[in-house]
């Protein structure tokens, strides 16, 4: 089969197209036909070895994937590695049956990116009616989401950030009150006057560097700030424990790793996901899709911020 496999550490260009055997089923494991993988952030990290977890090498990227198994049925399973071919093993455990009403593109949005969007708003911030959200890369695979999650659930105010005109306008098509250009100077100001002046309950965010800073400065009391990756590739200033004490700000930390294996924190948000976008009240961004041999294309286009939305790549072409 063809695959994408890295046999060393660095930026797009070791993605390497190579050819290898097809994956056998094993106790627990499916083989699924790959109709699309789809790309995250985090493989960005994986191929450069600042991921959260140490990557072994030879790898084949891609942590989600959709198709068909043996007997047809067609499905979404969170591989966690391996997706970035023709054929992948799917645990069972992690697979969901896919409505026909849901494309491949949506499906692939609802997992790591639909997932984490769900529990930042849900699990690690514990939003309520009313809350003021600030939601960075807006415009992204997660973001996109986030910004309808939280006007499904009842946010008073969504404050999208975006790094071109486009991409606001996509956020406030998305259902973000207003919008503000992550480049501004004094980003935490910027963030309170979208605010209508006031400071924000919460921030998702995944950027490091000043725009943690900024938001975590533009928190209101008993605000919590939700951190879930580091795009940037800065680390943010050291927080001091005593500082989040005026204001009794939290600073959250998440990882959607940590919700594997525990019961209900994949399958019923999944669940609710699927559901909603087989309504239409929710509507993943499907971005690009490439070929499977264009994945160094993908991710230089993700850590250019060249995308929006989900980007998919296709082992069927």
């Amino acid at each position: 089969m063809r695959a994408i496999q890295i046999s060393e550490f660095g930026g797009p260009e070791v993605l390497q197209l190579v050819d290898l055997p097809e994956p056998t089923a094993a106790d627990g494991f499916d083989v699924i036909k790959v109709s699309g993988a789809g790309v995250n952030y985090a493989d960005t990290h994986q191929t450069e070895n600042s991921y959260l977890s140490t990557t072994q090498l030879p790898l084949i990227p891609g942590s989600e994937a959709v198709g068909t198994l043996g007997d047809g049925r067609r499905v979404a399973s969170i591989v966690g590695a391996g997706g970035y071919a023709e054929y992948a093993l799917a645990p069972a455990a992690l697979s969901f049956a896919l409505p026909t009403a849901v494309t491949d593109g949506e499906a692939l949005a609802l997992m790591v990116q639909g997932l984490t969007a769900w529990h930042l708003l849900r699990t690690s911030t514990r939003m309520t009616n009313g809350e003021s959200v600030v939601v960075h890369a807006a415009a992204g695979g997660v973001g996109t989401l986030a910004i309808q999650l939280a006007k499904l659930w009842g946010a008073g105010r969504v404050i999208g950030v975006a790094s071109t005109p486009e991409k606001r306008e996509l956020a406030e098509q998305l259902g973000a009150d207003a919008t503000v250009d992550g480049a501004a100077d004094d980003l935490a100001r910027v963030l309170r006057d979208a605010n209508g002046g006031e400071r924000v309950d919460i921030v998702l965010e995944m950027s490091g560097g000043n725009a943690f800073d900024a938001s975590l400065a533009a928190l209101a009391p008993f605000g919590r700030i939700a951190t879930f990756g580091m795009a940037s590739r800065v680390a943010p200033k050291p927080v001091e424990p005593n500082s989040l004490m005026i204001g009794s700000r939290s600073v959250i930390g998440f990882w959607l790793t940590n919700c594997i294996g525990r019961p209900g924190m994949i399958h019923e948000p999944m669940a609710e996901m699927l559901d909603l976008v087989a309504e239409r009240r929710l509507k993943p961004i499907v971005g690009a899709t490439y070929p499977l041999a264009e994945a160094k294309q993908a991710h230089e286009d993700l850590r250019s911020r060249r995308s929006t939305g989900k980007l998919v790549l296709d082992p069927t072409k």
